[in-house]
């Protein structure tokens, strides 16, 4: 399937997120499309679009993680491509797949990259297989709380509850003592399912003083790959 020319590009995602890549769309002369759901129609980021999508909905199951619902948005508005931003399902392998399939452009690794590390269990599954040291912990496919307080008994408290499809800090808590694990667990569950629609989770050690180093390699389907150098991501804004 030949790619089609680029000239309108829908954002599937909300907020800062999706106003900082419609700012950059923009200046590449690119016609922006946000998709919002009822809640958020007048957030900035449904005004500042040149075209906007009502996909309706309250919550976000309902909207930004509808898949169908944004591969219509992206026939109705004529968009040729997807921007997932980051969180919701800019993870999510089946997203990826969907819009190449309806012969659409995602802006992001293709499935076949992300089925193995769009899932942190997945990744630290093909980590342990290449022997790639891992912090302590379970992120196997048992989500029973059984399961989850052996392993945390296993590896001692702290330890750090994350979602398995999660990113930007949503579906973690960090659990003291054991008489914090069940409610811990499922409010963890709950913000998982409801935020990246998959309630999976792992548990690791909390490692109190970390450092957060990131290699960071982008690359494109033609051939270009440019390298960003180490970057300590250790605090944040």
């Amino acid at each position: 399937m030949s790619t089609p020319e680029l000239t309108t590009l829908l954002i599937a995602n909300r907020g800062e997120i999706a106003c900082r890549i419609m700012r950059t769309a923009k200046t590449m002369g690119l016609t922006t499309v946000a998709v919002h759901s009822a809640i958020d129609r007048d957030a900035r980021h449904s005004r500042e679009a040149d075209i906007r999508v009502d996909l309706g909905g309250s919550k976000a199951a309902e909207s930004y993680l509808a898949i169908d619902k944004l591969i219509d948005a992206a026939n109705a508005s004529g968009a040729q491509a997807i921007h997932p931003g980051y969180g919701f399902l800019s993870e999510n392998a089946d997203f990826a797949r969907t819009i190449e399939e309806a012969g659409l452009i995602f802006l992001g690794p293709p499935a076949s990259a992300i089925d193995p590390m769009g899932s942190k269990s997945a990744a630290k599954s093909l980590m342990d297989q290449a022997g790639v040291p891992l912090v302590p912990g379970y992120h196997g496919d048992a989500q029973d709380i059984e399961t989850f307080r052996s392993a945390a008994e296993r590896i001692g408290y702290p330890v750090l509850l994350k979602a398995t499809a999660g990113g930007g800090g949503k579906g973690m808590k960090v659990v003291e003592h054991s008489g914090e694990l069940a409610e811990a667990l499922a409010s963890a569950q709950r913000e998982a399912l409801s935020s990246f629609g998959d309630a999976r989770m792992l548990v690791e050690k909390y490692v109190l003083t970390p450092r957060h180093v990131e290699i960071q390699v982008f690359a494109d389907r033609h051939g270009h790959c440019l390298y960003l150098n180490e970057r300590d991501c250790s605090i944040q804004r």
